[in-house]
Parts: C-alpha cells; sequence; structure tokens
C-alpha cells in the first residue's frame, strides 16, 4: 500500500471512524465491506449510513437487513443538467454531514462526481476499480482488459478526484486474465480481490 494519509482522524475500536458507502446497484462489494467491518474484532472504522442515487439498488436491502441506514437521493426533476447534478450532490452533502461522516465509500456508485463536491471532501473519498489503473479507467474495464488481450488484470482502490479513475493509487491486487474468459467471469475473479483488497485498505488508512 501506498503511504498516503487522507483528510480524516486517526480511527479507534472504541471510536471509529465513521464512513458512508455511496451505491447504485447490487451492492456486493458493500455487502462485503459491511460483513467485515460487523465481524472483525476491534474493527477501528464503521459504517454509519449507506446512500443510493437508484432507488431500486439491489444493495438497499442488504443494507437494510443488515441493520445500516440507507438514505436514497434521487436525481432532481430540473432540467439544466449542471444545475440538477450540483443539486443531487447538494442533497448528498447534506446527508453525510447530518451523520458526521469523515469518510466516503464508493462502491459500485455510476456517478462520476463534479470538482465541486470533491475540493469539498478532498482526500476523503475512495474508490475500487476493477483494472489495474492507470490501464483501462471508466466504466467498461472487463470489456477493455479482454479486447486489449491483457494477460493479467485487477482491481485498484484509490483517492477520488475531479478525473475518471484519475485519483491516487492507494493499493492494487492482481488476477490472471484467461483466453477463455468473458467479462462474466473476469468480473466475478476480480470481485473475489476487491472484497479482500477494500476492507484491508480502509483498516489502514483508520490507521
Amino acid at each position: 500500500m501506498a503511504t498516503l494519509r487522507g483528510n480524516f482522524r486517526k480511527g479507534e475500536p472504541g471510536d471509529p471512524l465513521r464512513c458512508a458507502i455511496l451505491i447504485s446497484g447490487s451492492g456486493s462489494g458493500m455487502q462485503a465491506m459491511l460483513e467485515y467491518q460487523k465481524q472483525k474484532k476491534g474493527c477501528n472504522h464503521r459504517t454509519v449510513v449507506v446512500i443510493s442515487n437508484n432507488p431500486k439498488a439491489g444493495g438497499i436491502e442488504i443494507a437494510e437487513k443488515l441493520g445500516t441506514p440507507v438514505e436514497v437521493v434521487g436525481l432532481p426533476e430540473i432540467e439544466d443538467k449542471l444545475e440538477r447534478r450540483l443539486n443531487h450532490e447538494s442533497n448528498i452533502d447534506a446527508i453525510l454531514r447530518k451523520f458526521d461522516v469523515e469518510l466516503i465509500i464508493l462502491s459500485g456508485y455510476m456517478r462520476l462526481l463534479s470538482a465541486e463536491f470533491v475540493n469539498k471532501w478532498e482526500m476523503q473519498i475512495v474508490n475500487i476499480h476493477p483494472s489495474l489503473l492507470p490501464k483501462f479507467p471508466g466504466a467498461h474495464a472487463h470489456r477493455d482488459v479482454l479486447a486489449a488481450g491483457s494477460k493479467v488484470s485487477g482491481c485498484t482502490v484509490h483517492f477520488v478526484d475531479s478525473g475518471m479513475d484519475t485519483g491516487q493509487i492507494i493499493a492494487q491486487r492482481k488476477v490472471p486474465v484467461f483466453s477463455d474468459d468473458t467479462i462474466e467471469t473476469l468480473s466475478e475473479r476480480v470481485k473475489v480481490e476487491e472484497h479482500i483488497l477494500y476492507p484491508s485498505v480502509i483498516d489502514d488508512l483508520a490507521n
């Protein structure tokens, strides 16, 4: 892991770092994180709220079953795209402040955050991406890995900046890419590593 430090305090088992997880879909990575936080003795971080931009996200029910508060923040009905985006992020920011969040964990969150939002939370937002950045950024990493004929892929945890998957890299894990891989088989292999790497990185950051 790179020697990097976010803009947040050190967590303690009796006063863990307060995290929010932002999701858009199935929530498999969120579930792995929540279960890790509940099961690890003396964990120095905990998720105080899950936020979804998608009211139909499968992760909502999972989070609720695991006893974590959930807030759904849909896009407001505003015609101007920039105004709509900034209003949406303002609503998210208000929830983060309400729950005294110190670290934002993106987990399958499919919206690109604005520079304004990122600057407010500089070095307090982390993301996990299913490739070995800086190679294959964007929403179709597995497709792009296979199209390029790469023999190795993996996952990357990085701090979030205003670009697409361009923030400082914190840690990575690798997986082989096989000649008969599909997007689905490669995705499942990478997910195994994601669910190991992400909680470990949050441990280290909170320390």
